[in-house]
Parts: structure tokens; sequence; C-alpha cells
């Protein structure tokens, strides 16, 4: 997956626009998701997808695949939300908060109210915030980012680290699929012991193979004269869209307004 995105991310239809405009853009509507309501927060998500699926042709699977992995965390916090219980004693006191409920022995277990507007709340707003980070992820490549950062002065030594942790992910995934499918071809997870014996000598080998690799590397930025300093090359041939521009200042300008609105109606 995580390979998949990367190449995503250099293919898609919206690669030859300004990295800073599309890094813009998600972070304008990034703080507009924190200060909205739940309906403004699912307009975003539901306008950023189709940026994402239409205008960036990403593919609609794999895009709603990404959103699977936000939605399936807010279900394991789910059952926390919007169940509560109380002593029978004391039912009266809750009365109004209660949705359904049964009674199991001296406490009362029930369906909160106020727990599942809490509970939507979070996912309208997990998902509208994931939709922003994953319309930086598909659509503006690793390098294109960690080169923003720097023209707007983020720390040489900071971007150096994420480039080189970014490469050794997929470094690592790779030598993990290699040793995983050589110990499948040797039946070496056919039994539970077998299963935790190979998982145990993968994790061993892909700390070795990622440490002998490190070391590589080292060595080669020292042969070629390495002073502390990575350079990455972009020809910066970008294409600026007055289309694409003027949807983007209308829409966040929309919003702003939308929400502005239901503050001064909420006081």
């Amino acid at each position: 997956m995580a390979l998949q995105i990367d190449t995503l991310a250099y293919t898609n239809r919206l690669r030859q626009l300004p990295p800073e405009h599309k890094l813009l853009f998600a972070i304008a509507l990034l703080l507009i998701t924190y200060c909205t309501s739940v309906s403004i927060q699912l307009v975003i998500a539901v306008w950023l997808s189709v940026w994402t699926v239409i205008y960036a042709e990403i593919p609609a699977f794999i895009y709603l695949r990404l959103l699977l992995i936000p939605i399936a965390f807010w279900l394991t916090s789910l059952p926390a939300f919007i169940i509560s219980g109380v002593g029978v004693e004391h039912l009266a006191a809750v009365q109004a908060d209660i949705w359904q409920g049964i009674t199991w022995g001296n406490v009362y277990l029930y369906l909160s109210r106020h727990g599942i507007q809490q509970a939507g709340a979070l996912a309208a707003r997990a998902i509208a915030s994931t939709a922003c980070i994953y319309f930086i992820m598909l659509t503006v490549p690793f390098t294109e980012l960690l080169d923003s950062l720097r023209r707007v002065g983020c720390p040489a030594l900071l971007t150096e680290l994420l480039l080189l942790m970014y490469r050794f992910i997929f470094v690592m995934l790779r030598t993990a699929s290699e040793i995983w499918t050589a110990q499948q071809a040797r039946g070496g997870y056919r039994t539970w012991r077998l299963w935790m014996k190979s998982l145990g000598l993968l994790v061993g080998q892909l700390l070795r193979r990622t440490l002998e690799n490190y070391r590589q590397v080292s060595q080669a930025l020292d042969s070629r004269g390495f002073t502390g300093d990575i350079r990455i090359w972009h020809s910066r041939r970008y294409k600026t869209s007055k289309r694409y521009s003027l949807e983007a200042l209308f829409g966040c300008a929309v919003l702003v307004a939308l929400t502005g609105w239901q503050y001064v109606v909420g006081v």
C-alpha cells in the first residue's frame, strides 16, 4: 500500500499543480475542520473526496480502503462513547440521557444520547481531517513536500531525517516481503509453533538487513563527499490552474462564512 501511495502521488492528474498551493489548500481546510460543526465537516470530507477521486483521478477503491483505517479506529472507541452504566437507585438522574437500556443486577446499562452525539461528532471530524491528510499524501510526492518545507524555513536536519526515514520504510517493507515469501515457500507458517518461530526469525533478519543497508548508505554518502546536507533536484515545472485556484478560494471562503454564521446563530 505504501508503494502504491507513492506511485499515485507521482502520477495523479494534479501532479503539475504547485505543491505549495495544494498544501495551503489542505491546511486551510484542516483548520476549518477543527473550528466548525459536524455538517460542515461532512461537506469538507465530501468536497475533498471529489478533489482526490475525480480531479486527481485516484482510484476510488484505494481511497475508500484508506478511509477505512480511521473508521476502524473510530469503531473500536465507539462502545466507550455510547455505553454507560448507573446504579438502579440513581436511574432518575440520567433518565433524559437514556436512549435504550437494560437492567443487569444492580446496574442499569444504557445507550447514551449524549455519547451518540459525541461519537458522531468525532467520526465527522476524524473523516474530514483524514481526508485533508490523504489529499496531501496522494497528490504531493514526499520529496516535493520536503522541498516545500525547506522553502518555508524548516531546519535542514529535520527534512533530511524525514527523507532517510521515508526511504528506509520502503527498504524495510521490501525486505520483510522477501523474507515472508521465502518462509512461506518453506512451510514456515504451517503450525502455531512454526508461525511464532518464523516470525521471530523474520524480525531478527529484518533488523540485521536494515542495519546493513544503513551502513551501505552511509558509506555511499561518504564516498560521494557528503557534507551533512542532502540536496534533491527539482525541475519546478509546475502549472498554475486558474480554475482550481478559484474553486479552492471560493469554496474556502464559503466554508469560513458558514462557520462564522453558525457561531453567530449559536450565540
